[in-house]
């Protein structure tokens, strides 16, 4: 197993070029946010814009539009029950991110069978929260043609790969369904693994501060903003993970509880120190 160091930061963050416009730096796609839980996706959103995504658009219930702009007025809006629509900026998209707040409802399930076919070997997918749960109830199989991260915890993972959580302390059967799955899964708990299927990495950053509602969706959304803009999609992944526990590390020293919004917030600055 290898451990994460901060070495993977400037492996990852390189410094923009001064040519850069917002078309350098990817299209990222958020899909999720019902009627009860919107804000699981604006949260994930304010992780993607704050990672420094080129260009964010928020599919969500167009209850959630008002405080989406109040939050992250850089993000783009679409109505998550217009397939037409959806279906279009899916195509488009560099990174797609689904499953913050998305609900488990039949719509939510054919949101996420429209979005399982139509995406392409150009594109990442990262695959969070209620879409995680829809997977694993309707025993739906991941695409082969583009590159999918799951980030899953530790319920959501023993309802994926049938391992209780009191086993999945054990790397060799975590990995063994990770190589069934085809995927990168980055499985979160207080010392957070990364499975590709080549290697296993351990997170050495994070504080018990985390251990509050929306972390897992800001992670969500800074794995696509990291995944959107730099090449090495398993390196982008890794850096996300270590950055986020890293900036709620500085934020635990002067705070009991870190709030996620904080860390997506304290991410450009925190970046700016290790570009390469």
């Amino acid at each position: 197993m290898i451990k994460l160091t901060e070495n993977i930061l400037t492996k990852t963050i390189k410094k923009r070029p001064v040519d850069s416009y917002k078309g350098s730096y990817g299209k990222v796609v958020l899909i999720g946010g019902n009627r009860n839980f919107g804000g699981a996706i604006i949260m994930a959103t304010l992780a993607a814009v704050s990672a420094g995504a080129g260009l964010v658009t928020t599919i969500t219930d167009n209850t959630n539009q008002s405080s989406l702009h109040n939050w992250v007025p850089e993000a783009m809006f679409a109505d998550i029950t217009d397939f037409t629509s959806t279906t279009a900026l899916i195509k488009s998209a560099t990174v797609i991110v689904i499953g913050p707040g998305l609900g488990t409802t039949n719509h939510s399930l054919a949101v996420l069978n429209l979005i399982l076919k139509i995406v392409n070997s150009n594109q990442t997918l990262v695959i969070d929260g209620s879409a995680l749960t829809l997977i694993a109830q309707h025993h739906i199989s991941l695409p082969k043609s583009s590159k999918v991260i799951l980030t899953p915890h530790q319920m959501e993972w023993q309802r994926l790969s049938g391992i209780s959580i009191n086993d999945q302390t054990n790397s060799e059967l975590n990995q063994q369904v990770v190589q069934q799955l085809a995927a990168t899964v980055v499985l979160k708990s207080a010392h957070t693994q990364i499975y590709t299927n080549q290697q296993v990495y351990q997170n050495t950053s994070g504080t018990p501060a985390q251990a509050t509602g929306g972390m897992g969706d800001t992670l969500a959304g800074m794995i696509g903003g990291f995944c959107a803009q730099f090449n090495n999609q398993t390196n982008a992944t890794l850096a996300a993970v270590y950055a986020h526990s890293a900036i709620a590390d500085e934020l635990g020293q002067q705070q009991y509880v870190v709030l996620p919004h904080q860390i997506s917030q304290k991410l450009p600055n925190f970046m700016k120190q290790y570009e390469n």
